[in-house]
């Protein structure tokens, strides 16, 4: 085993330096008296604070339920609508596939001619009839999501009217 030697370090020495001594004076904090007007309008002040904070706070989670509640029917809508865009498409998809299977059995041009128009006959009433579906049901979707922040407008009216 080895030995560790002992290293000591010597450090100057540096006179203690001290805060000068002085009495502080004494204010006889029980003697003095708050005024009773100065008394009534700090607690009239807290009290109207209080009354805004609570109203601020209660004007905060309205706003945010109305906003959970518009974001909420916004995606079931949004979901329900492309659901309903993606049925059109797969039904537009087969019925076009159906035109292409009949046209490659044709043998005269005249018939072509018949199947082609029969088709465009079809597609123009399957989509005029899914763009009403679609315009009903973004109409119905516009509605449920205006809602909430209709409802709310309405609400905060009543209260001005009743507070004026």
């Amino acid at each position: 085993m080895t030995q560790k030697a002992k290293v000591t370090v010597e450090t100057p020495s540096f006179p203690m330096f001290e805060m000068p001594k002085f009495d502080m004076p004494k204010f006889d904090m029980d003697a003095m008296e708050m005024p009773t007007a100065f008394r009534e309008m700090a607690e009239k002040a807290v009290s109207q604070a209080k009354v805004a904070y609570d109203r601020a706070k209660l004007s905060a989670e309205e706003a945010t339920e109305v906003l959970e509640d518009t974001f909420s029917a916004t995606s079931k809508h949004a979901n329900d609508l492309n659901k309903q865009m993606l049925t059109n498409a797969k039904t537009n998809m087969n019925a076009t596939f159906d035109l292409a299977e009949k046209m490659f059995g044709v043998k005269t041009v005249a018939e072509a001619v018949e199947i082609q128009s029969e088709f465009a006959r079809k597609q123009f009433e399957t989509l005029t009839s899914q763009a009403k579906d679609l315009q009903s049901k973004s109409q119905k979707a516009m509605e449920a999501c205006s809602k909430p922040a209709k409802d709310s407008a309405a609400k905060a009216m009543e209260q001005v009217k009743t507070v004026n």
